[in-house]
């Protein structure tokens, strides 16, 4: 039902709840509270603290209105009393809920201790009367719509919407999960935390069900489609030829890369590899084993820099070995890009490179029976799923240097079999990181320079491309300018950032992999990929702009090669986060280290962003503080399949309902 029907709603503050991405009934039960007033824990009148927050249960004693009510500011007072003293409730211009006030009746007041040890106060208190007592909701609100309003709506829709149970008696019974109409209720009023905690287990537990069975169908998918079934092929050729010797973890995710194209259905694997460790090698072999086994391959990456960057790479290891590889960019002309085009879909091509935007408009590949994703984190479920239905059902190989905490991983990478490369090449020294404030900077220009003398090169990382005027972050533009026109003024400078165009972008990068510059201002388009070797300083500034990930894989551009190499982190920034956040820098350079610290910090919702992870959206779990019900759900949705792959019995229909809701609808996914 729409919520412009809702009584107690109407048109006008069903624009509001739009804003709020609320166009139902349903979906305003759904709006879950953000937080809660506490007023079952009850502090003493005696024992309050000033500067906190606390519920007291007292009496009204008396009453005190304004000298005059038309005032700028209009106080009113009331003096509580309980068994262990008294204290002044001050209400600021708000007569009507003053007036509400009873004297002589107990009531529990919730509000921050101000005032002195002499005279304290409870400063603009809420209150509910004496037996009321429970856990008041709090929403997310928009300009028009007051936390009451939106309460008394709530209260509203629960009564007007009859909700499904999705879960059998069974399942309820042996997780001791509410049912769904109870739980609804509780999570929005509840009046004990028992009931809030017994409320949310139930919805987070569905929720993350849902999730887990919707991931599972998706990476089952095609399980009774042929791909493009391998047979076995001599790769002795490949690792012979390399001038390194491999990790063991290289070699040992490349055999299970092969030995996924050799099965009957599509490979679905996450190479997973700190920064550094050598993702594109095992890339690479198992584009070589394709190529082997006369199928064409696929490697798509975020950037055309990365694009280009693997290109070279994938045409130093293969085409020495007979293997034709070719690229396909924006930035080529219509000329060059209609030859590549044309060969691929010749099959005179093996492995064709290129970005996400491009290569999924080259339809057509004549015998294409691999794609290889770079930079998984940031294709979701849904293009991995639309890249299954390309070609002849090709196995796919998605590749990510972001670490993911294990529990966020059992999420995000739910629908696909897991690599980890869990060892560094040899010859890589550990990068030397450092966290001083601006009072530092001389210094670090001074060492930057040193370095540059030595015939070696350095980027400065800043967070910002313009300076807005009312922002004190540095921005790339403006230091450039500066810079080359001071410090740095004799030592040729490129600046980097995403909105150039990208042939200038493409110049830039060549300049400085080429030596020809030896300072690269850049914002955080290098946070992906970008090899140089030479380049063994990095500067970032306000490094509390940036998340401890994405710190990392800053600091991953450095440290490449066979130098010691530094990164320093710049911030005047003394607040406690971003002391725990470089202290986690300078401690460790574990990329794994560093991901659970980060969503420790700041919490699954900000770990990579919505639009990146691709994950639908989760409306009460949190992937870190669940992770026991995240065991516990996926355990049971391996159960659930196992007896109905397709959800498709009368017992498991609500199950299915909520997939379909949660993911889109079923042919969306390819869902028989």
């Amino acid at each position: 039902m729409e919520i412009t029907y809702l009584k107690g709603v109407g048109p006008k503050k069903a624009e509001l709840y739009k804003k709020l991405g609320i166009e139902t009934v349903e979906q305003l039960t759904e709006l879950y509270p953000r937080d809660y007033v506490d007023f079952t824990d009850v502090t003493a009148i005696r024992d309050v603290v000033l500067g906190e927050f606390c519920a007291l249960r007292a009496v009204v004693a008396q009453k005190t209105e304004p000298f005059s009510r038309y005032a700028k500011v209009a106080l009113y007072k009331a003096e509580l009393n309980d068994d262990t003293g008294s204290i002044t409730a001050v209400f600021f211009n708000a007569k009507y809920t003053f007036d509400k006030l009873e004297l002589g009746k107990e009531y529990i007041f919730y509000g921050k201790i101000t005032g002195d040890l002499a005279c304290m106060q409870i400063s603009s208190p809420m209150y509910v009367g004496a037996h009321e007592q429970g856990l008041l909701p709090k929403y997310h609100l928009t300009a028009g719509l007051s936390n009451n309003m939106v309460s008394a709506n709530i209260k509203t829709a629960l009564s007007a919407v009859k909700r499904e149970e999705t879960l059998s008696a069974e399942i309820l019974e042996k997780f001791g999960l509410l049912g769904v109409q109870e739980a609804m209720y509780k999570i929005h009023f509840p009046k004990s935390r028992e009931e809030y905690t017994a409320a949310r287990k139930r919805l987070v537990f569905e929720e993350l069900l849902t999730l887990k069975l919707g991931l599972s169908m998706i990476r089952s998918r095609g399980r009774d489609m042929s791909g493009a079934v391998m047979s076995d092929a001599d790769t002795d050729e490949f690792w012979s030829s390399l001038p390194f010797s491999p990790t063991a973890a290289q070699q040992r995710a490349a055999a299970e890369c092969i030995a996924d194209m050799k099965r009957q259905y599509p490979m679905n694997r996450l190479l997973q590899g700190d920064v550094g460790s050598g993702k594109t090698l095992v890339a690479a072999a198992a584009a070589f084993f394709a190529a082997k086994n006369n199928f064409q391959t696929l490697v798509m990456a975020p950037t055309e820099v990365l694009a280009r960057q693997h290109f070279k790479t994938f045409s130093e290891l293969l085409i020495p070995l007979g293997i034709k590889v070719s690229l396909i960019t924006g930035g080529m002309s219509a000329k060059e890009k209609n030859a590549a085009k044309a060969a691929a879909k010749a099959g005179e091509t093996d492995v064709i490179i290129g970005t996400q935007a491009l290569i999924q408009k080259t339809a057509d590949i004549k015998n294409l029976g691999l794609v290889i994703v770079d930079e998984q984190h940031r294709f979701g479920v849904n293009q991995r799923s639309a890249l299954a239905e390309k070609g002849y059902n090709p196995h796919i190989l998605a590749m990510s240097a972001t670490p993911i905490p294990r529990t966020l991983a059992l999420i995000i990478y739910g629908d696909l079999d897991v690599s980890v490369l869990n060892e560094m090449p040899k010859g890589r020294i550990p990068i030397k990181t450092y966290a001083v404030d601006t009072s530092f900077r001389p210094r670090i220009y001074k060492f930057i320079k040193k370095h540059i003398a030595e015939g070696k090169q350095a980027y400065i990382v800043c967070p910002l491309v313009n300076d807005d005027g009312a922002s004190e972050k540095v921005s790339a533009i403006e230091y450039f300018d500066r810079l080359t026109e001071d410090e740095f003024r004799d030592i040729p400078t490129g600046l980097l950032y995403g909105k150039m165009k990208q042939t200038e972008k493409e110049r830039v990068m060549a300049e400085f992999k080429d030596n020809d510059l030896k300072l690269l201002i850049s914002t955080t388009v290098i946070e992906v990929g970008i090899d140089v070797p030479n380049a063994v300083v990095m500067l970032i500034e306000n490094a509390e702009q940036f998340g401890l990930s994405q710190l990392h894989q800053l600091r991953g551009r450095v440290g490449r090669g066979a130098e010691q190499s530094y990164c320093v982190l710049m911030t005047d920034s003394k607040s406690e986060y971003t002391r725990a956040r470089t202290r986690a820098m300078v401690d460790t350079t574990d990329g794994y280290k560093i991901a659970d610290m980060d969503l420790q910090l700041r919490g699954p919702g900000n770990f990579f962003g919505q639009e990146q992870h691709g994950l639908p959206p989760m409306r009460i779990a949190d992937l870190a503080d669940d992770s026991g019900i995240v065991a516990e759900a996926d355990k049971l949705a391996q159960e659930i399949l196992a007896e109905d792959s397709n959800l498709s019995s009368e017992k498991n229909a609500g199950l299915r309902k909520n997939v379909e809701r949660l993911f889109g609808s079923a042919a969306q996914y390819g869902w028989n």
